[in-house]
């Protein structure tokens, strides 16, 4: 921990699990939105009355979450393939699914810009590889068409990943922070930097942190001074599972250890944006409710929750 690391102990609260694996919490304003890949749901967590409510099933193994500008909930279908919009009546639309006429591998996560663009990672993990149609894990960028009715199109952006996973945009958005973070033998495991050229195509990356032989970031978010709060680690080797925080250049902020579970993802919320939630692979939805950090949300904190299921 450095000079600029917090020094506030942190208090875990359980708030459900262990199950099976959760994973990509988004705040809507007033609760929490995360999903149950393997239970094919997206659910609801309310703190005003601790209840956690099934909005969506049939979800396509639902991984990574983010509202955008409109409120509409924005997926990653895992299982399904494909970006999926859920707006707020409700109705399903499949925004993606394919890459040059190729079924996409599995989307897991996924930013919004401001003009409504959305940048996703495809990686291929686990027992998924014998009907992949693609041979790249790539990040690309979903852009909808100028009069909001047409299909979106598809960019690929990277030619240099392998299993991308989290991934944040820069304020600015001129610069995209993806966790590369590939468990094969001989792979790498690092938090990188790419700048966002004008063409709108991504220049060469920088590395900002190695994990070496651990396991490296999953998912991310951001807090209100600009820094990166991080999912990463496990037992297996390294510091361990924790919630890590970065500069932008890389340095270790500040290390907390996650009580159980390898963590997967995690979001600010409540009031203030000071409690930060955090899914983890066993299954659990933890809340730190204190954390010494305010968050900061890509979509507006205001957000009204409006979905029904």
């Amino acid at each position: 921990m450095t000079a600029e690391g917090s020094t506030l102990a942190w208090e875990w609260e359980l708030l459900a699990g262990p199950a099976t694996i959760t994973e990509g919490p988004a705040w809507d304003g007033s609760g929490l939105f995360y999903t149950s890949i393997d239970e094919n749901e997206i659910r609801r967590y309310d703190p005003a009355t601790g209840e956690i409510t099934t909005i969506y099933r049939d979800s396509g193994g639902a991984n990574g979450l983010a509202f955008g500008p409109d409120g509409s909930l924005y997926a990653c279908a895992g299982t399904g393939r494909g970006i999926v919009r859920y707006d707020t009546a409700g109705r399903r639309s499949v925004l993606a699914d394919r890459f040059e006429e190729n079924r996409l591998n599995s989307p897991n996560d996924l930013a919004i810009d401001t003009k409504g663009a959305i940048w996703f990672t495809d990686p291929r993990y686990g027992d998924y590889h014998d009907d992949r149609e693609l041979d790249h894990d790539s990040v690309y960028r979903l852009t909808p068409a100028e009069d909001g009715e047409g299909a979106w199109s598809i960019q690929r952006l990277t030619t240099d990943t392998t299993r991308p996973n989290g991934l944040l945009l820069s304020w600015d958005e001129r610069t995209l922070y993806v966790a590369q973070s590939d468990y094969a033998a001989g792979s790498v495991r690092q938090l990188r930097a790419y700048p966002v050229r004008e063409d709108g195509l991504l220049g060469a990356y920088a590395a900002l942190h190695d994990f070496g032989e651990a396991r490296g970031i999953d998912g991310m978010c951001w807090d209100d001074a600009g820094n990166i709060v991080a999912t990463c680690g496990w037992e297996l080797s390294g510091p361990g599972s924790r919630i890590a925080v970065f500069g932008t250049d890389g340095t270790v902020l500040e290390e907390h250890a996650v009580p159980a579970g390898r963590p997967t993802n995690c979001a600010f919320g409540d009031q203030g944006l000071t409690t930060l939630y955090v899914t983890t692979m066993d299954g659990r939805l933890y809340r730190v409710a204190n954390t010494g950090r305010r968050g900061h949300l890509q979509a507006p904190a205001g957000t009204p929750y409006r979905h029904g299921g």
